[in-house]
Protein backbone atom coordinates (compact mmCIF):
# COMPACT_ATOMS: atom_id res chain seq x y z
CA UNK A 1 0.00 0.00 0.00
CA UNK A 2 1.36 3.40 -0.91
CA UNK A 3 1.68 5.73 2.06
CA UNK A 4 0.36 9.20 1.47
CA UNK A 5 2.68 11.78 3.01
CA UNK A 6 -0.01 14.11 4.30
CA UNK A 7 0.59 16.69 7.00
CA UNK A 8 -1.30 16.93 10.26
CA UNK A 9 -3.84 19.70 10.50
CA UNK A 10 -3.13 22.32 13.12
CA UNK A 11 -4.30 25.72 14.32
CA UNK A 12 -3.56 28.71 12.06
CA UNK A 13 -0.40 30.67 12.83
CA UNK A 14 -0.38 34.38 13.50
CA UNK A 15 2.03 36.38 11.36
CA UNK A 16 5.28 36.93 13.23
CA UNK A 17 4.46 34.24 15.84
CA UNK A 18 6.90 31.30 15.97
CA UNK A 19 5.34 27.98 14.94
CA UNK A 20 4.52 25.77 17.90
CA UNK A 21 6.29 22.43 17.79
CA UNK A 22 4.02 19.42 18.19
CA UNK A 23 5.30 16.13 19.59
CA UNK A 24 6.57 13.84 16.83
CA UNK A 25 3.95 11.15 17.54
CA UNK A 26 1.20 13.79 17.19
CA UNK A 27 2.42 14.72 13.72
CA UNK A 28 2.55 11.03 12.76
CA UNK A 29 -0.93 10.56 14.19
CA UNK A 30 -2.21 13.36 11.96
CA UNK A 31 -0.68 11.76 8.88
CA UNK A 32 -2.16 8.39 9.79
CA UNK A 33 -5.57 10.04 10.27
CA UNK A 34 -5.27 11.48 6.75
CA UNK A 35 -4.43 8.01 5.48
CA UNK A 36 -7.49 6.53 7.21
CA UNK A 37 -9.73 8.97 5.34
CA UNK A 38 -8.94 7.03 2.16
CA UNK A 39 -9.43 3.56 3.67
CA UNK A 40 -12.56 1.47 4.02
CA UNK A 41 -13.31 -0.52 7.21
CA UNK A 42 -11.13 -3.61 7.21
CA UNK A 43 -8.38 -2.17 5.01
CA UNK A 44 -4.93 -2.95 6.38
CA UNK A 45 -2.33 -0.34 7.26
CA UNK A 46 1.33 -0.94 6.37
CA UNK A 47 3.48 -2.58 9.08
CA UNK A 48 5.03 -0.41 11.78
CA UNK A 49 8.47 -0.68 10.19
CA UNK A 50 7.22 0.59 6.83
CA UNK A 51 5.36 3.45 8.51
CA UNK A 52 8.46 4.41 10.50
CA UNK A 53 10.59 4.47 7.36
CA UNK A 54 8.03 6.52 5.43
CA UNK A 55 7.66 9.09 8.21
CA UNK A 56 11.42 9.09 9.02
CA UNK A 57 10.79 8.33 12.66
CA UNK A 58 11.12 5.49 15.16
CA UNK A 59 8.79 2.53 15.53
CA UNK A 60 8.17 3.67 19.11
CA UNK A 61 6.75 6.96 17.82
CA UNK A 62 4.59 5.15 15.26
CA UNK A 63 3.39 2.73 17.93
CA UNK A 64 2.27 5.58 20.19
CA UNK A 65 0.32 7.21 17.34
CA UNK A 66 -1.32 3.87 16.47
CA UNK A 67 -2.21 3.31 20.09
CA UNK A 68 -4.05 6.64 20.38
CA UNK A 69 -5.99 6.01 17.15
CA UNK A 70 -6.93 2.57 18.47
CA UNK A 71 -8.18 4.05 21.76
CA UNK A 72 -10.24 6.54 19.74
CA UNK A 73 -11.88 3.62 17.93
CA UNK A 74 -10.42 4.40 14.50
CA UNK A 75 -8.16 1.36 14.29
CA UNK A 76 -8.37 -2.32 15.18
CA UNK A 77 -5.06 -3.91 16.11
CA UNK A 78 -4.73 -7.71 15.97
CA UNK A 79 -1.74 -9.41 17.47
CA UNK A 80 0.22 -11.17 14.77
CA UNK A 81 -2.11 -10.00 11.99
CA UNK A 82 -1.68 -6.28 11.69
CA UNK A 83 -3.59 -3.02 12.05
CA UNK A 84 -6.86 -2.33 10.24
CA UNK A 85 -9.25 0.57 9.70
CA UNK A 86 -12.14 0.17 12.12
CA UNK A 87 -15.86 0.44 11.60
CA UNK A 88 -17.33 3.84 12.50
CA UNK A 89 -18.58 4.39 16.04
CA UNK A 90 -22.24 3.91 16.88
CA UNK A 91 -23.78 7.39 16.95
CA UNK A 92 -26.27 7.28 19.80
CA UNK A 93 -28.86 10.08 20.10
CA UNK A 94 -29.45 11.27 23.65
CA UNK A 95 -33.08 10.36 24.17
CA UNK A 96 -35.24 8.37 26.58
CA UNK A 97 -35.56 5.08 24.71
CA UNK A 98 -34.63 1.48 25.37
CA UNK A 99 -31.34 -0.04 24.25
CA UNK A 100 -33.20 -2.32 21.82
CA UNK A 101 -34.90 0.66 20.18
CA UNK A 102 -31.63 2.57 20.00
CA UNK A 103 -29.83 -0.27 18.21
CA UNK A 104 -32.74 -0.91 15.86
CA UNK A 105 -32.59 2.72 14.71
CA UNK A 106 -28.90 2.16 13.94
CA UNK A 107 -29.75 -0.90 11.84
CA UNK A 108 -28.02 -3.18 14.33
CA UNK A 109 -29.20 -6.42 15.86
CA UNK A 110 -28.96 -6.30 19.63
CA UNK A 111 -29.31 -8.48 22.66
CA UNK A 112 -28.68 -8.27 26.38
CA UNK A 113 -27.14 -10.76 28.77
CA UNK A 114 -28.57 -10.68 32.27
CA UNK A 115 -25.57 -10.68 34.62
CA UNK A 116 -27.33 -10.46 37.98
CA UNK A 117 -30.64 -9.63 39.68
CA UNK A 118 -30.61 -9.00 43.41
CA UNK A 119 -31.98 -6.83 46.20
CA UNK A 120 -29.87 -4.28 48.05
CA UNK A 121 -30.58 -1.72 50.80
CA UNK A 122 -30.60 1.83 49.52
CA UNK A 123 -27.66 3.88 50.72
CA UNK A 124 -28.06 7.59 51.40
CA UNK A 125 -27.36 8.65 47.80
CA UNK A 126 -29.62 6.07 46.16
CA UNK A 127 -32.43 6.71 48.65
CA UNK A 128 -32.33 10.43 47.89
CA UNK A 129 -32.37 9.85 44.11
CA UNK A 130 -35.32 7.44 44.19
CA UNK A 131 -37.22 9.28 46.92
CA UNK A 132 -37.00 6.39 49.40
CA UNK A 133 -36.13 6.04 53.04
CA UNK A 134 -32.57 4.99 53.76
CA UNK A 135 -32.03 1.21 53.60
CA UNK A 136 -35.30 0.68 51.72
CA UNK A 137 -35.27 -2.45 49.56
CA UNK A 138 -34.08 -1.79 46.01
CA UNK A 139 -34.08 -4.15 43.03
CA UNK A 140 -30.72 -4.06 41.24
CA UNK A 141 -30.50 -5.37 37.67
CA UNK A 142 -27.14 -5.67 35.93
CA UNK A 143 -26.99 -6.35 32.18
CA UNK A 144 -24.33 -6.63 29.50
CA UNK A 145 -25.45 -4.89 26.32
CA UNK A 146 -24.31 -6.36 23.02
CA UNK A 147 -24.74 -5.28 19.42
CA UNK A 148 -24.30 -7.26 16.24
CA UNK A 149 -23.00 -6.00 12.96
CA UNK A 150 -21.25 -7.81 10.12
CA UNK A 151 -17.47 -7.97 10.07
CA UNK A 152 -16.03 -6.22 6.99
CA UNK A 153 -14.97 -8.85 4.45
CA UNK A 154 -11.38 -7.55 4.53
CA UNK A 155 -11.09 -7.84 8.33
CA UNK A 156 -9.75 -11.23 9.48
CA UNK A 157 -11.95 -13.09 11.91
CA UNK A 158 -10.66 -12.61 15.44
CA UNK A 159 -12.36 -12.71 18.86
CA UNK A 160 -11.28 -9.16 19.71
CA UNK A 161 -12.19 -7.74 16.28
CA UNK A 162 -15.33 -5.80 15.46
CA UNK A 163 -17.86 -8.59 15.12
CA UNK A 164 -21.40 -9.65 15.79
CA UNK A 165 -22.44 -9.78 19.46
CA UNK A 166 -19.80 -7.22 20.34
CA UNK A 167 -19.98 -6.08 24.00
CA UNK A 168 -20.92 -2.41 24.04
CA UNK A 169 -22.00 -1.44 27.55
CA UNK A 170 -22.68 -2.58 31.10
CA UNK A 171 -25.88 -1.21 32.57
CA UNK A 172 -26.90 -1.37 36.24
CA UNK A 173 -30.49 -0.35 37.01
CA UNK A 174 -31.98 0.35 40.45
CA UNK A 175 -35.74 0.36 41.08
CA UNK A 176 -37.92 0.54 44.20
CA UNK A 177 -38.69 -3.09 45.07
CA UNK A 178 -42.02 -2.39 46.79
CA UNK A 179 -43.35 -0.54 43.74
CA UNK A 180 -42.61 -3.40 41.34
CA UNK A 181 -43.45 -6.66 43.11
CA UNK A 182 -42.59 -9.77 41.12
CA UNK A 183 -40.53 -7.87 38.58
CA UNK A 184 -37.39 -9.94 39.14
CA UNK A 185 -38.98 -13.20 37.98
CA UNK A 186 -40.00 -11.66 34.65
CA UNK A 187 -36.50 -10.50 33.77
CA UNK A 188 -34.27 -12.43 31.42
CA UNK A 189 -31.82 -12.08 28.56
CA UNK A 190 -32.99 -9.50 26.01
CA UNK A 191 -36.20 -8.70 27.91
CA UNK A 192 -37.01 -4.99 27.51
CA UNK A 193 -37.35 -3.50 30.97
CA UNK A 194 -39.18 -0.43 29.70
CA UNK A 195 -41.74 -2.57 27.86
CA UNK A 196 -42.19 -4.70 30.97
CA UNK A 197 -42.76 -1.67 33.21
CA UNK A 198 -45.37 -0.34 30.78
CA UNK A 199 -47.24 -3.60 30.17
CA UNK A 200 -47.18 -5.10 33.68
CA UNK A 201 -47.16 -2.03 35.93
CA UNK A 202 -48.58 0.77 33.79
CA UNK A 203 -45.45 2.87 34.31
CA UNK A 204 -44.21 4.96 31.40
CA UNK A 205 -40.94 6.88 31.53
CA UNK A 206 -41.37 10.37 30.11
CA UNK A 207 -38.38 12.38 31.35
CA UNK A 208 -34.84 11.84 32.59
CA UNK A 209 -31.74 13.65 33.79
CA UNK A 210 -28.51 12.21 32.42
CA UNK A 211 -24.85 13.01 32.93
CA UNK A 212 -21.89 11.76 30.86
CA UNK A 213 -18.27 11.71 31.93
CA UNK A 214 -15.10 9.88 30.94
CA UNK A 215 -13.51 7.34 33.27
CA UNK A 216 -10.82 4.65 32.97
CA UNK A 217 -12.16 1.11 32.75
CA UNK A 218 -12.15 -0.67 36.14
CA UNK A 219 -10.90 -4.30 36.09
CA UNK A 220 -14.30 -6.04 36.24
CA UNK A 221 -15.91 -3.82 33.60
CA UNK A 222 -12.83 -4.09 31.37
CA UNK A 223 -13.06 -7.88 31.43
CA UNK A 224 -16.76 -7.90 30.51
CA UNK A 225 -16.30 -5.36 27.71
CA UNK A 226 -13.15 -7.09 26.40
CA UNK A 227 -10.85 -4.09 26.74
CA UNK A 228 -7.74 -3.44 28.81
CA UNK A 229 -7.90 -2.01 32.33
CA UNK A 230 -7.72 1.78 32.20
CA UNK A 231 -9.21 1.96 28.70
CA UNK A 232 -11.31 5.14 28.17
CA UNK A 233 -14.97 4.61 29.04
CA UNK A 234 -18.07 6.78 28.97
CA UNK A 235 -19.87 6.67 32.31
CA UNK A 236 -23.56 7.58 32.08
CA UNK A 237 -25.83 8.14 35.07
CA UNK A 238 -29.55 8.55 34.49
CA UNK A 239 -32.50 9.25 36.75
CA UNK A 240 -35.78 8.55 34.94
CA UNK A 241 -39.25 9.71 36.00
CA UNK A 242 -42.81 8.80 35.13
CA UNK A 243 -45.60 11.10 33.92
CA UNK A 244 -46.22 12.17 37.52
CA UNK A 245 -42.55 13.22 37.88
CA UNK A 246 -42.00 10.38 40.32
CA UNK A 247 -38.51 8.77 40.21
CA UNK A 248 -38.65 5.29 38.68
CA UNK A 249 -35.10 4.13 37.98
CA UNK A 250 -31.53 5.16 38.62
CA UNK A 251 -29.08 3.74 36.08
CA UNK A 252 -25.30 3.72 35.81
CA UNK A 253 -23.81 2.56 32.51
CA UNK A 254 -20.28 1.99 31.29
CA UNK A 255 -19.99 2.42 27.50
CA UNK A 256 -16.92 1.61 25.47
CA UNK A 257 -15.34 4.89 24.43
CA UNK A 258 -13.94 3.36 21.24
CA UNK A 259 -17.33 2.18 19.97
CA UNK A 260 -19.75 4.88 21.10
CA UNK A 261 -20.38 8.54 20.60
CA UNK A 262 -23.45 10.45 21.76
CA UNK A 263 -25.34 12.98 19.68
CA UNK A 264 -27.63 15.72 21.00
CA UNK A 265 -29.93 18.05 19.10
CA UNK A 266 -29.68 21.55 20.53
CA UNK A 267 -32.22 24.35 20.26
CA UNK A 268 -32.09 27.90 21.61
CA UNK A 269 -34.12 28.59 24.73
CA UNK A 270 -37.52 30.22 24.22
CA UNK A 271 -37.38 33.98 23.97
CA UNK A 272 -38.60 35.96 26.94
CA UNK A 273 -41.92 37.67 26.23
Amino acid sequence: MAIRAATAAGPPKDEGTPARRHPKYYVVKGRLADMLADLAPGDALPPERALAESFATSRTTVRQALRELTIEGRLVRMHGRGTFAALPKVAQPLQLTSYTEDMRRQGLASRSRLLSVDYVPADEDLAERLGLRRRARVLRVKRLRLAGRPVPAKLPAQPDAVASDEPMAIETTHLEAARFPGLAKHLGDSVSLYALLASSYGVHLVQAEETIETVPAPPHEAELLEVTVGYPMLLLTRLSRDDASRPVEFVTSFYRGDRYKFVAQLRPPPRAS
